[in-house]
């Protein structure tokens, strides 16, 4: 069974920066896109970044040019840098994995902006 457990997450000021972890429990991590999607509290899950098999990243509208996907197969990681954070960055932030047409999800971290 694939698993995927995200670290990181904390409390940070506005304008803070945080980088997200997630580790993959899978050997075909390098076949896989991977990517982050974040919940917020009252609000429908969003879509965060993708990067696909080949390192092609894309990112949803809300954090193009603040945050960046990066991946590493040989950890099996997929991490997230998140800079310039702002109050409505507050979410939990999920990792998932898409592999032979399924898709994996994490537990989640909490990631708060807050001064």
């Amino acid at each position: 069974q694939v698993q995927l457990v995200e670290s990181g997450g904390g409390l940070v000021q506005p304008g803070g920066s945080l980088r997200l972890s997630c580790a993959a429990s899978i050997s075909a991590f390098s076949l896989s896109d991977v990517g982050w999607h974040r919940q917020a509290p009252g609000k429908q899950r969003e879509w965060v970044a993708l990067m696909s098999s080949s390192g092609i990243p894309n990112y949803g509208d809300s954090v193009k040019g603040r945050f960046t996907i990066s991946r590493d197969n040989a950890k099996n990681s997929v991490y997230l840098q998140m800079d310039d954070l702002k109050p409505e960055d507050t979410a939990v932030y999920v990792c998932n994995l898409h592999l032979h047409l399924r898709t994996y999800w994490g537990q989640g971290t909490q990631v708060t902006v807050a001064s």
